[in-house]
């Protein structure tokens, strides 16, 4: 062969599938056929998540209190016309709005609040009974208004009937309540309305009496509290209170001032004292008591003496005389000095055990005056609640003496139609109702857990994942053949034994020759996103299929970390790629008869270029010059190259490999990459000069090719082999 290499144009990579032809948009749209594998490959996580779900949820809801339920019901009418003169109201029902309206008001809370004022003692211990036997010990039963039941008002279709349906865990306090709803709304339309009958009288009677006597212990509640603090007039014990605080407080101040004049002074003394300094330059010493005096003489009489030695001798008596008469002076200022300065320490802890007396006093003041803040607090809340009451009560009063000196002959448009009766069992818990929640609710479970799990499991596993999600083509899909030996399975293609492994091997060789632009000589590179996903399994019989099909196939191991194809054809792996690079890569002898590179014939049509080694550090190798140029003059000599390369998720190899190669075919192992990273490695093999032919999936069982995809003819061939055996 000549040495000249042939020039070709570089081949554009192609598009995604997904986005180079239109009809591919149907292939990227999950059918039926794909949920339904979705559901079947999860049936035994989903199916006891949401068969445990339910029966949870049914238990849970078994479980509820039994509730009761009482209903009373009302009639609105057209009062009867008694005089034919025109009210200033017209209570009559006139619409649907007037009874949405009443509707409205029976669902109000204010309503509520005269229901429940209405509650006499014995019903509030109906309404709290079954909650006695759920208190802790020693706790209080819940108030009237927490133990009501629920209320519902619905107005019944087509009728001027108003119904009250009432639910509680006690049927008694379920039929209470709603009755108390009918009287209560009727007295509210009596107030509104204008209607003074005898019934108004009578429940204006009845609540001015619990008025009054609710006025009159509020009132001895008062006059007790009085009693017990010992009070005539708040206001006047605040007042002294208040004013001795303030004496105190502002004599302790004047000590505070005091006591630092005092300790400045004694500061002061102390300092002169043990400096040797005359105490007589301290203001406070100088000024005492007889000690202005005492020097005042003490300085006449040594005057007198300067004048006396200037003509008599020190022995002369006058001399004498006057010498005792200064010593006696000097004792007498030396002990008016120390009295001066006892008298200031004196003074000093005096005026020290006064402001602890008075800080003493002061926090006594304080203290009662907190104490009458705290009586005053409690003094006015009960005088507000008992002026509260006594002015309910008075109005009250006041509107009983008006209903019963007034009359109206209007006519209430109310009437209780039916009385609430006792149920006699409870309305929940309602098993069918629980038995189709239970089942929906597990049915949604079952389909989300499936379906969600789907979406996060992102392994590859289908052709779906291949065409749609990583838009690449699939070449074809592999069966699991790990129960053929390892001897076997790398030369199933190249010993032509009939096996669905074989058949899918040649599916992938017509899939790659239609999916290929270049004529050949050309070279091809298999790779994998993570180590034991098959490739260097695809490449040995992709090369042995095209070596079958008369095409001169050269399978190159450059996987020089971990070299595996020298061991699946049983060769020695001492020359290579490494061997042929560490002895200066010989590039112009013949290749095939290079002793280092170590070309080996390994069947018709089929040659193995091995590592040569093993390298933890192959970049070197793989980006030289030297190594494209062996690709290009390989090329000359063989159709077709196939590279098989190291895991593009493992090392970087690939990616420099990829630079020299002209196709790239990309093998996944079902449920082992992820999508994404595929999708990732893939991307960057497009970002180069490459041509991505597509992805094989491998190590699928025939069960899960028929789920996963829509190759079935590996069930035809198994049948039909199955047969001829």
């Amino acid at each position: 062969m000549s040495d000249v290499p042939q020039q070709t144009p570089p081949p554009k990579p192609p598009p995604p599938p997904a986005a180079a032809r239109e009809e591919d948009e149907i292939v990227e749209r999950r059918t039926l056929r794909d949920y339904y594998i979705i559901l079947r490959e999860r049936f035994w996580i989903a199916f006891p998540l949401a068969l445990l779900v339910s029966l949870g949820v049914g238990y849970y809801q078994s479980r509820q209190t039994p509730m009761y339920m009482s209903t009373a019901t009302m009639q609105f009418e057209k009062p009867d016309r008694i005089v034919t003169t025109e009210g200033v109201t017209n209570p009559a029902v006139q619409s649907e709005i007037d009874i949405n309206t009443n509707i409205e008001i029976l669902k109000s809370d204010r309503l509520r609040e005269r229901v429940i004022h209405s509650l006499t003692p014995e019903e509030v211990k109906i309404l709290q009974r079954p909650y006695l036997k759920d208190l802790p010990p020693g706790a209080s039963p819940p108030s009237a208004a927490a133990a009501m039941p629920n209320v519902d008002v619905s107005a019944v279709r087509n009728s001027l009937l108003i119904r009250i349906t009432t639910t509680d865990r006690d049927p008694e306090a379920a039929k209470i309540i709603a009755d108390k709803y009918v009287d209560q709304f009727m007295q509210y339309l009596l107030e509104n309305v204008g209607g003074k009958n005898e019934y108004a009288v009578d429940w204006l009677t009845s609540r001015a009496e619990q008025l009054r006597r609710e006025s009159e212990a509020a009132a001895l509640k008062l006059q007790n509290f009085m009693q017990a603090q010992g009070m005539v007039s708040l206001d006047d014990s605040t007042n002294l209170i208040t004013a001795r605080l303030q004496a105190v407080s502002n004599a302790l101040t004047q000590n505070q001032l005091q006591l630092l004049q005092l300790q400045a002074q004694y500061s002061q003394i102390q300092q002169y004292i043990q400096s040797g300094q005359n105490l007589l330059e301290i203001q406070a010493i100088a000024t005492h008591g007889e000690i202005p005096s005492l020097v005042s003489q003490l300085m006449s009489l040594k005057q007198q003496q300067q004048v006396l030695a200037e003509r008599y001798l020190e022995r002369y008596p006058k001399m004498i005389d006057i010498a005792n008469q200064i010593s006696v002076a000097q004792s007498q200022l030396d002990k008016a000095i120390k009295l001066a300065v006892d008298e200031i320490k004196s003074q000093l802890a005096k005026t020290i055990d006064a402001e602890k007396r008075l800080e003493a006093e002061k926090a006594i003041q304080e203290k009662a005056f907190l104490h009458l803040g705290d009586v005053r607090t409690e003094y006015e809340s009960l005088k507000n609640q008992s002026d509260v009451k006594r002015k309910n009560y008075m109005d009250i009063l006041d509107r009983l003496n008006q209903t019963q000196t007034t009359s109206n002959i209007d006519k209430i448009p109310l009437r209780p139609l039916d009385r609430a009766q006792i149920a006699g069992a409870p309305y929940t818990p309602n098993m069918g109702r629980i038995i189709k929640t239970c089942t929906g609710l597990g049915v949604l479970v079952f389909l989300g857990v499936a379906v969600g799990l789907s979406f996060i499991d992102d392994r590859i596993k289908s052709a779906w994942d291949v065409e749609h999600f990583i838009g690449a083509n699939l070449l074809g899909i592999i069966p699991e053949i790990g129960q053929i030996k390892d001897e076997d399975k790398y030369q199933l293609v190249l010993n032509n034994k009939p096996n669905p492994g074989q058949e899918s091997f040649l599916s992938v060789y017509s899939s790659v020759k239609i999916q290929s632009k270049l004529d050949f000589p050309k070279s091809i590179l298999v790779t994998s996103t993570i180590p034991g996903e098959g490739k260097t399994l695809v490449s040995c019989n992709l090369a042995g299929a095209f070596a079958r099909h008369g095409r001169n196939t050269l399978l190159i191991d450059c996987d020089l970390r971990r070299p595996m194809l020298h061991r699946h054809y049983k060769q020695a792996n001492n020359n290579g790629l490494i061997s042929w690079y560490e002895n200066g890569a010989d590039l112009e002898s013949d290749l095939l008869g290079n002793p280092h590179l170590g070309i080996v014939k390994i069947g018709e049509n089929l040659s193995l270029l091995c590592s040569g080694g093993r390298s933890k550090t192959p970049s070197e190798l793989l980006e030289s010059n030297t190594f494209a140029q062996l690709l290009e003059r390989l090329k000359r000599r063989f159709d077709l190259i196939v590279v098989d390369s190291p895991p593009l998720g493992a090392v970087t190899d690939s990616l420099l490999i990829a630079e020299r190669i002209d196709e790239v075919i990309y093998v996944c192992r079902f449920n082992r990459a992820y999508r994404k990273h595929i999708k990732l490695y893939i991307k960057a093999l497009r970002s180069g000069k490459n041509e991505i032919l597509g992805i094989v999936l491998n190590g699928l069982s025939p069960r899960r090719i028929e789920y996963y995809s829509n190759y079935r003819y590996y069930r035809s061939y198994k049948k039909y082999y199955g047969a001829q055996t």
